[in-house]
């Protein structure tokens, strides 16, 4: 399932704004949680009348269903959304092994189709920056409650690859985390080296980075042309600044649930 995206097509990794959370990553090995509040201000965001009103058209587009028909809206809480920490990676002491880069709230049409609104904290509140098509994130967050109760679900947003960490344990939730650590998962530990060997030495700062191949891709493949992915509507509130491991894959493409 591809995703239709309201951003410029050079977001890369992380989003940058939320100062929060990132600040409590420090914590021996913990990764940061999400607030009550934040969730609450997030899904007040998702909800606001002009987000509404842009779900409509980001819906209607393509003709899959009228305008005035669409009638979308949001079910149940905002999620958080974890990523791969680049602290992680490069096998910093006491690092988590993801951070919080933004919240996800499904929003649903009269006709069934479901996406997924993201926000950010930028200043003192929270905006919606990207509309992507699906409920990824509702549905990995609930899956890896249920694989591993009490663990963290988080995205290797390079091969698009989700799992649920908790304690020594990561475990896969779709088909390219199967492949990238095995159906029966690993230790944290050992996806440690897994990620280190894949991306240390596409870490901020490196030469790879500062070549300026921060995509990971080349440009003109982040860019599709809006007939690939749906078409593109304006920003609801600006992406903001963008950095990260900085390879540009968690927007390539939406997975199943592994088996």
């Amino acid at each position: 399932m591809k995703v239709t995206r309201l951003v410029p097509a050079a977001l890369a990794v992380a989003l940058v704004g939320l100062a929060a959370p990132h600040a409590a990553a420090d914590q021996a090995g913990q990764t940061p949680p999400a607030s009550a509040e934040s969730k609450a201000a997030a899904r007040q965001a998702a909800t606001a009348p002009a987000t509404l009103d842009t779900l409509s058209r980001f819906f209607s587009r393509d003709g899959k269903v009228a305008l005035k028909a669409a009638a979308p809206r949001v079910e149940g809480d905002a999620v958080p959304v974890y990523a791969l920490s680049p602290q992680f990676v490069a096998g910093k002491a006491g690092a988590p092994v993801a951070q919080l880069e933004y919240l996800a709230s499904t929003a649903v049409s009269a006709d069934g189709q479901k996406a997924s609104l993201w926000t950010v904290e930028q200043g003192a509140s929270w905006k919606v920056v990207n509309i992507a098509t699906g409920d990824d994130e509702s549905r990995y967050t609930a899956a890896g409650a249920a694989k591993l109760p009490g663990g963290t679900v988080f995205q290797e947003p390079q091969i698009n690859a989700w799992y649920v960490e908790k304690g020594s344990t990561v475990l896969p939730l779709d088909e390219d985390a199967v492949k990238a650590i095995g159906a029966g998962g690993t230790t944290l530990a050992g996806y440690q080296k897994r990620v280190a060997k894949a991306y240390g030495d596409k870490l901020p700062g490196s030469a790879y980075d500062r070549s300026g191949k921060a995509g990971g891709f080349a440009e003109p493949a982040a860019a599709e042309p809006a007939s690939a992915g749906g078409s593109a509507l304006p920003v609801l509130a600006g992406a903001g600044a963008l950095l990260g491991l900085g390879l540009s894959g968690v927007l390539r493409r939406r997975r199943r649930l592994s088996e």
